[in-house]
Parts: structure tokens; sequence; C-alpha cells
């Protein structure tokens, strides 16, 4: 079953989705934010038609590895997309953390380097953003695969 990430912003919540093979991720969209109860409803939405069994929420940490003030308006949403799963037929999806230090950074660079305009690059920064996180975690779990076959 595929993973679904998200970078989590005040004004708009990125999305990623993994291929079936947990190889490569692949960005969706950009969830313009209306409120936490409803945009939690579209992530599962996409959760049902990407058929996932996976949400990576990307954790905003400082550098030093800290709670922030965004890092607290992530707890919250995670708490209520896992209430709202639990509330539906949906309880069995994991909602994990992926640290996302320096994602947005990242994801600007690849759009600079790819020549995207600073108007565009605003548009697709927290897609690019998830996919960044996704990766990380998809990354991740490929390496724990191939060092408990050793």
């Amino acid at each position: 079953m595929r993973k679904l990430a998200l970078d989590v912003g005040d004004k708009t919540i990125g999305v990623a989705v993994s291929d079936e093979l947990l190889l490569t991720a692949n960005g969706v969209t950009t969830i313009e934010r209306v409120g936490i109860r409803k945009d939690a409803g579209k992530v599962m939405d996409y959760i049902n038609e990407f058929n996932c069994d996976t949400v990576v929420v990307g954790l905003p940490k400082k550098l030093d590895g800290t709670d922030s003030i965004q890092t607290e308006k992530v707890y919250e949403f995670k708490t209520m997309l896992e209430n709202k799963l639990k509330s539906s037929s949906m309880a069995h999806i994991a909602v994990v953390f992926q640290d996302e230090r320096l994602t947005t950074v990242m994801a600007e660079k690849v759009l600079i380097e790819a020549d995207v305009s600073r108007k565009k690059r605003k548009a697709v920064i927290d897609k690019q953003a998830a996919i960044l996180i996704l990766q990380g975690y998809l990354d991740k779990l490929a390496f724990e695969k191939s060092n408990n076959k050793e």
C-alpha cells in the first residue's frame, strides 16, 4: 500500500504520495487551508483515492531539535486527523511524524535549479517539501528493511 505525506503550513498543506513499490515520492497537490476539520477531511479523501496505509506528517522542529510554534500546530493537526480517522472506517491508517528540518529550504533550491519563477515557486513549494518529506521516509524504510535482512 502507498504512503501519503503532508507538509502542513498555516496557509497550505503540501501533499505527496509514494508509488506502489515504495521507491519514489510524487507530488499530488497543495491544499488551501480552510479549517482544521475540513483540511483533515480533504486529506482523508486523498488517503482513499490513493489507497494509502500510512500518512507521514512533516514535523517542523527547530534546528536544535526543540519545538516551535509551528510544531505545536502540526501536533494539533495530527491529533485532529487521527481522531477523524478513528471515527470513520479508517482507524487502521497509521499517522507518523518525519523530521522535516530544512525540507522547505531544499525544496526551494530544487525549484530554483529547475529555473522555476518566484511566483510559481510559491505555488508549489509546499508540494515539493512534501515530496522531500516522503522520500526521506521511504529511504528510511528501505534502509531499515535492508538492515533487517542481514
